[in-house]
């Protein structure tokens, strides 16, 4: 039997985390530099990437398409794709993308997850900023890991995770920001879905499209415009490949 979840606006938040109003404090590091912070960080990275292998590449039977596109790149680049998984999105990236300097940016109400938001989220994720200050830590922290880290960042443009979803869910140009600030490109991670032989949970293919460039030639607000065209139009050309809906969304 179908998981059923009823919406009123495709940008409603249909789960909840363990503490949904957890809130980080003014003076928290997003980017901690001290010896046992880098130390902790690298054993914790290893630690996810293999939860990542061990549960979600073969438990779901997952297969990537396109990975070697990744290689275009040599500098720090963007990562979009469609949050369908609340657990298993991020965990499986790690296992896709180079994991020294993997970044998710997340909502805040990810760090009050037990253990979880403690140990792995505090080192690899970018909480989304609640105030002003909090949102300049937050463009300083990205500006490192893309220019100086060489790093990579992944951002969930629909915000809210909806569990096996096979459709793209409208997002606004504003979630492509940062590529266009920093002059730096984008790839296109996209979840489908699709039936198994045996069982009802479904295997899930990845594509990984890419590389994606802002156009420098246009004002900001035009080039933000045109590469969140670019994105959502291959996320959705690619969506449309599933072909097993494992849970039902219904309009209310």
């Amino acid at each position: 039997m179908k998981r059923i979840y009823y919406y009123h606006k495709l940008t409603d938040d249909v789960v909840s985390s363990h503490d949904q109003n957890y809130s980080l404090p003014d003076d928290y590091i997003i980017l901690p530099n001290s010896r046992g912070a880098k130390i902790w960080s690298s054993v914790a990275r290893r630690l996810a990437a293999g939860f990542g292998w061990i549960v979600f590449r073969f438990f779901d039977d997952v297969k990537v398409i396109g990975k070697e596109k990744l290689k275009q790149v040599n500098d720090g680049y963007f990562i979009y794709g469609n949050h369908t998984r609340p657990m298993g999105d991020v965990f499986t990236s790690l296992t896709i993308f180079p994991i020294k300097n993997f970044y998710a940016i997340a909502g805040q109400a990810n760090w009050g997850i037990p253990f979880i938001g403690k140990y792995l989220v505090r080192y690899g994720g970018l909480p989304v900023g609640k105030d002003i200050k909090q949102s300049i830590k937050l463009i300083k922290a990205i500006q490192t890991v893309i220019k100086d880290k060489k790093g990579e960042v992944l951002i969930y443009p629909e915000a809210h995770v909806w569990p096996y979803y096979t459709k793209i869910r409208p997002f606004d140009a504003t979630s492509m920001h940062f590529p266009v600030k920093l002059d730096a490109p984008s790839f296109v991670m996209t979840k489908t879905y699709h039936k198994k032989r045996l069982g009802s949970h479904p295997r899930a293919i990845i594509y990984i499209d890419g590389p994606f460039y802002p156009d420098q030639t246009l004002s900001r607000k035009e080039a933000q415009n045109k590469l969140n065209d670019e994105i959502w139009k291959t996320m959705n050309d690619r969506a449309k490949l599933s072909d097993y809906e494992y849970c039902k969304y219904i309009k209310k």
